[in-house]
């Protein structure tokens, strides 16, 4: 790793001190070298308070003109909730600006790059540039799909079941999978299931983790029909999230304003066959600026997500765990596929532990593909 690669990841890890925080901005960390020695930090904590790059300014206890700046995204060059970043850099006197890929918002898109060349400052750009775009996954899709990244996470055994014949899935994976699904919970902006995971397990939906930044994500419940119990957890848990209920024009009038009353936003999404309409759905969640979802479904939601394309990554936990039974729940019902050649492919494949637990993570092939070739 050289000097350029390990200031960056240094830049990496203080965007992560965001995680949870900073949506539907991006994660971003900034670094101020002089001297061959680091000077300043900052990173944005959240949204509406100060970028990286401000942040590290603000930090810093000596003169930083002549400094080099490293940061992961490409400085803002237009006014927002905060001044443009690269005005700042260019004021302050900064001789060079290292960064690890261009920003994709239309608003800037080579902009300040632009800019700081313009007044002389020397730019290196791609640094590290795929570690730094899986860390902005979230934001590149939201930003340039108008959609928010869906992640597909299931839990189970080593014969691919979810729950027993009579519905009984706890637990499946042990208690270190189940933290860092809070942790997940906590890092997304919303969490979204299916009416069958209300009815059978009544959940709460809530981030429980031992942390000042911890904060619960939106809670979404998929219900085509309307039959979510007004006593549900979902509804009554206090949680500093709202819940939204995503139905269609069949929902019961009378109990659409019951849950109205108890602060449920209702979001209508219909389609042919009378479900909810998912890809409808993501597009109504980009207007609330709903980056992200973790969903959390059962065989029949899954299906129907992989169905309309709006998954982007599938994270499953396999626990060393058998149920058997061939009435025993799996991970994806629906129809299926006929061949092996049309099986969903995913790519980018990742595999790691916690405890007994394996996780594999990978990519869905799609439209969207921020690795690289689609």
């Amino acid at each position: 790793m050289n000097m350029y690669e390990r200031y960056m990841q240094r830049t990496f890890e203080l965007a992560k001190l965001g995680w949870g925080m900073t949506s539907p901005n991006p994660l971003v960390g900034a670094v101020i070298v002089k001297d061959g020695r680091i000077i300043a930090e900052g990173y944005h904590a959240k949204r509406g308070c100060a970028h990286a790059e401000a942040a590290a300014f603000e930090n810093a206890k000596e003169d930083v003109r002549g400094a080099t700046l490293y940061v992961n995204l490409e400085p803002c060059s237009h006014y927002g909730k905060t001044p443009p970043c690269a005005k700042a850099i260019i004021e302050k006197g900064i001789s060079k600006v290292v960064m690890a890929m261009i920003d994709p918002n239309p608003k800037v898109a080579g902009r300040g790059v632009a800019m700081l060349k313009k007044a002389g400052i020397q730019v290196v750009c791609g640094i590290l540039e795929q570690e730094a775009k899986k860390l902005n996954e979230i934001f590149i899709k939201y930003i340039t799909q108008k959609r928010p990244f869906v992640i597909m996470k299931t839990a189970m055994t080593l014969d691919g079941k979810i729950a027993s014949a009579r519905g009984d899935s706890k637990w499946i994976s042990g208690e270190a999978s189940r933290r860092y699904v809070h942790t997940l919970r906590n890092r997304v902006t919303a969490v979204m299931v299916g009416i069958n995971t209300v009815l059978a397990d009544n959940p709460s939906l809530t981030a429980r983790l031992d942390s000042e930044t911890t904060r619960d994500p939106v809670r979404i419940v998929v219900d085509s029909k309307g039959l979510i119990p007004p006593d549900s957890r979902v509804i009554n848990e206090e949680s500093s999230a709202g819940l939204i209920l995503a139905t269609t024009t069949a929902i019961d009038p009378e109990k659409e304003r019951l849950l109205m009353d108890k602060g449920v936003r209702i979001l209508k999404a219909d389609s042919p066959g009378g479900h909810v309409d998912l890809a409808k759905l993501m597009d109504e969640l980009y207007k609330l600026e709903i980056d992200s979802v973790l969903l959390e479904g059962g065989g029949g939601l899954n299906a129907a997500a992989l169905d309309s394309g709006i998954v982007d990554k599938v994270m499953t936990f396999i626990a060393p765990k058998i149920i058997g039974g061939k009435d025993a729940k799996t991970p994806v019902e629906g129809e299926g596929i006929e061949i092996m050649e049309h099986a969903v492919k995913l790519q980018d494949i990742s595999i790691s532990r916690f405890d007994e637990d394996i996780l594999i993570e990978g990519y869905v092939r799609g439209d969207f593909y921020v690795y690289g070739n689609r």
